[in-house]
């Protein structure tokens, strides 16, 4: 599964507005890494962020993972709202 695809699995499952869900890869200088930018709708933001950032964290960690046994890149994941 694509990295990008599997985020996007990752936030609607967690968020109440699905629809409302946007993932984009972005090119970054270091060719070795891999940024992701999530975009939720303002009342998801803490759905998807969590208590500490604990929800946000075990994304990055999932997706690091995935990433770690196909292309062995390092992924910045951005969350921000609309």
């Amino acid at each position: 599964m694509d990295l990008v695809s599997l985020t996007e699995k990752i936030v609607k499952s967690i968020v109440k507005d699905e629809d409302s869900v946007s993932v984009k890869e972005f090119p970054t200088e270091d060719e070795n890494t891999i940024l992701i930018q999530v975009m939720v709708s303002e009342e998801d933001m803490g759905r998807v962020i969590g208590k500490s950032g604990r929800t946000s964290n075990a994304i990055r960690t999932l997706v690091q993972a995935s990433s770690s046994l196909k292309e062995n890149k390092y992924v910045k994941i951005d969350i921000d709202k609309f």
